[in-house]
């Protein structure tokens, strides 16, 4: 469907069809229901933020392409991730030491010789410039959707390669993220089959979900605004900083990349100050809201009927991701580290800074943060990991 066939245009009532589907697929998965918890439980409604308004838009109801879409990714994904970063235990997390960035790059390996070698498998039914799109999606697959508009710009991926790589880098992805949120039930029986220690994690997550239980506070509306007025007015501002002429820009230090980066800074600065009291009002809280707005902006910009037309771009990025996970389970059993490494390093680099702060969550609840930095890591490690990957590519084509 185009956006002229689209059922809803108006970009407030896209908006309220999106926020719509965010509360009903949570609130069921509240409900005292055993049929419905056991669903959820393998079926996270995190996956139908994406899937839902895929639908939605292959049916019709929604356009692929809005100005609401571009206002979530650019202002709603920022706040949200600036509230996530003012609520780090940054103290505590340090306490998981380095094994997590050590699987987290094994992953990112795993992506850069996955590319190429998939596009060589898959080479001869291809187009012309498939490996133009090979380095797009490597910059969705190393840090996410911000090192893939990098990518696109340095490898000038034409339009006709980037919506099939798009669908994939959405079906794909979100499949995997699906998948590592459905182990989550299975990190204890795959730590103790892997001689993985997960004592200090779970520690360190109780930790930090003590403080919070011991300082909780009913949200009050000066806390409310306060709340809402840091991460919008606090992400925005950054944005503007980060979009001056004396900050500097190349294809994959882009705006958008240094906004990631510099809220990390800010966030996890404020973070050793009193502003991390929020905290105990749900600024977290407050701050996933913008983020799974976001996902669900992500999911209404494929249409399921592009599969028809690049069903090899769907396989190649099939094979791609099995290199990722090869490399990336590998690396944990050499280490001996536990599934949330595993979690968090894979979507660090497949999900970056929307997915991975998510998948973390679902493993342990209070270590979101811990997502967020691998998101981090992969925006700064993954701009310059998907141009080789590219430039690979590029190689095996002849270009």
């Amino acid at each position: 469907m185009n956006n002229g066939q689209a059922l809803i245009q108006e970009p407030m009532a896209i908006f309220a069809y999106l926020v719509a589907i965010v509360g009903i697929v949570f609130m069921l998965s509240t409900v005292d229901n055993k049929g419905l918890q056991k669903f959820f439980r393998y079926l996270p409604p995190l996956i139908w933020m994406y899937f839902l308004p895929m639908i939605s838009t292959t049916i019709g109801i929604i356009p692929q392409s809005s100005d609401l879409y571009s206002f979530l990714s650019t202002y709603m994904l920022p706040a949200g991730l600036l509230l996530l970063m003012i609520s780090t235990n940054v103290p505590a997390t340090f306490k998981l030491g380095g094994k997590a960035v050590l699987v987290f790059l094994a992953g990112t390996i795993g992506v850069v010789i996955g590319g190429p070698l998939s596009f060589a498998l898959f080479q001869g039914i291809l187009p012309e410039e498939a490996w133009r799109g090979v380095g797009a999606l490597a910059g969705s697959w190393i840090g996410g959707s911000a090192n893939m508009g990098a990518m696109i710009e340095a490898f000038n991926t034409p339009e006709d390669i980037l919506s099939p790589v798009i669908l994939t880098d959405t079906l794909v992805g979100i499949s995997w993220m699906g998948v590592m949120i459905a182990l989550a039930n299975y990190q204890e029986r795959f730590n103790k089959w892997n001689g993985a220690d997960n004592s200090t994690i779970k520690r360190v997550n109780e930790d930090i979900a003590t403080d919070i239980q011991q300082h909780a506070k009913p949200l009050q509306l000066p806390q409310l605004f306060a709340i809402i007025a840091l991460g919008f007015a606090g992400s925005y501002l950054i944005r503007i900083f980060a979009d001056q002429s004396f900050i500097p820009k190349t294809d994959v230090m882009s705006t958008s990349t240094w906004t990631f980066i510099i809220i990390t800074a800010v966030g996890i600065a404020l973070s050793f100050t009193k502003v991390r009291n929020l905290e105990y009002y749900g600024a977290s809280k407050i701050g996933y809201l913008g983020i799974y707005l976001f996902l669900t902006a992500i999911g209404s910009q494929a249409n399921l009927m592009d599969i028809v037309q690049a069903p090899q771009f769907i396989l190649m990025g099939m094979v791609w991701l099995a290199i990722h996970i090869i490399c990336i389970f590998a690396a944990a059993r050499l280490l001996k580290a536990p599934l949330f490494f595993v979690a968090v390093g894979s979507q660090g680099n497949i999900g970056g800074t929307s997915s991975a702060p998510i998948v973390a969550s679902v493993f342990q609840p209070a270590l979101a943060p811990v997502g967020l930095l691998m998101g981090i890591l992969g925006n700064i490690v993954g701009t310059y990991a998907a141009l080789l990957c590219g430039q690979l590519a590029r190689m095996i084509a002849g270009g």
